[in-house]
């Protein structure tokens, strides 16, 4: 089994859909065997479900997810625990037992209006409006 995390410096990043790189990480029998930081080569928003399919990954720990990437994720057959904040090592332990929070509502709705500034990093909005997680 394959678990990729949205990455950034340690921690799940909080946007799915402008994540820079995943941790992936192989477990067998309830066991991280190995990691590895995989950059996404600048594909972004519905593009990373495929990238997830290539790479055999079974299952994604994200932060904030809108729901055309949730839809492709579901396609891909990619099991989504979104809604998920802190370290990525800390959150696939949890995962694997069975104490990970997350939200299985979760939805990043900030694609339905303007910033005006681009580069958006969910989880510090200081736009109002919206939030990417629930």
């Amino acid at each position: 089994m394959k678990i990729a995390v949205t990455y950034e410096n340690g921690t799940i990043f909080q946007h799915f859909g402008h994540t820079e790189q995943f941790k992936i990480y192989e477990v067998e029998n309830g066991k991280v065997i190995s990691s590895q930081i995989v950059p996404t080569a600048g594909q972004g928003h519905g593009a990373l479900a495929g990238f997830l399919a290539a790479n055999g990954v079974d299952a994604l720990v994200c932060g904030g997810i809108g729901g055309g990437a949730q839809m492709a994720l579901a396609e891909a057959g990619i099991r989504l625990y979104g809604g998920v904040q802190g370290t990525a090592d800390e959150a696939v332990a949890a995962l694997l037992a069975g104490t990970l929070g997350y939200d299985p509502d979760v939805r990043c709705d900030h694609h339905d209006h303007e910033h005006g500034g681009g580069g958006h990093s969910c989880g510090e909005h200081a736009c109002g409006g919206h939030s990417c997680q629930k």
